[in-house]
């Protein structure tokens, strides 16, 4: 799922989904994406308010390839958590 070119997709996890309680979001971004497009492009596509945008690249892993003793290289990507304004969600955790 790639909601556009920057901003790929929510992530969706269990730490995610508790810091999502203090107003913390975090997305699968594009490599070439810097904090203030990411904060603008938030901003447009959920129409909320940005305060705070970090990022980090998380590396690649190896994977072994099953039958063989060979290695295979997961790529790396890059994470933004970003901070809204207070009171403010965005409805990207599933209801159940």
């Amino acid at each position: 799922m790639r909601l556009n070119n920057l901003i790929h997709k929510p992530i969706v996890t269990e730490k995610t989904y508790a810091q999502a309680t203090n107003s913390f979001y975090s997305f699968k971004v594009a490599m070439d994406a810097n904090k203030e497009s990411v904060a603008k492009e938030i901003e447009k596509m959920y129409g909320v308010k940005v305060i705070a945008v970090k990022t980090i690249v998380v590396p690649g892993k190896p994977r072994r390839v099953s039958g063989t003793r060979r290695y295979s290289g997961r790529v790396k990507w890059k994470k933004a958590t970003v901070k809204l304004k207070e009171g403010q969600t965005i409805d990207i955790m599933p209801k159940e």
